[in-house]
């Protein structure tokens, strides 16, 4: 490493150290949100408990991801991205679906018998 970019680099690490002890604004601030997960479900006119089984998530997740405790990732998020912008789709595709599956412990039973 030649010396120039060895002081470019030192300075980014005291700028950095500043930053996470308040002494220096950033110079920019990324903030990332995921799906308005409430909005999306009401949209769906479902309860929560439905909305739950539809997602094959348990009630307490769905709740820690509408009050931004949690944010869904991987597919879960993907599917609630197609159910922000085609409800319907995703709603006849797995709403008849989730009335075989009930969540227990966030684990799918079917039937009574654990999967």
């Amino acid at each position: 490493m030649n010396k120039k970019t060895f002081e470019e680099l030192h300075a980014s690490v005291r700028d950095g150290g500043a930053i996470l002890r308040g002494k220096m604004k950033p110079a920019r601030r990324t903030v990332i949100t995921g799906p308005e997960v409430a909005t999306i479900r009401k949209n769906m006119e479902l309860s929560q408990a439905a909305f739950a089984r539809m997602m094959g998530i348990s009630v307490d997740t769905l709740q820690n991801w509408e009050q931004e405790r949690r944010v869904p990732e991987g597919p879960a998020r993907a599917l609630l991205t197609v159910a922000a912008k085609i409800p319907e789709a995703v709603k006849a595709a797995l709403h008849d679906e989730s009335a075989k599956t009930k969540i227990t412990r966030g684990k799918p039973r079917r039937n009574g018998v654990h999967a």
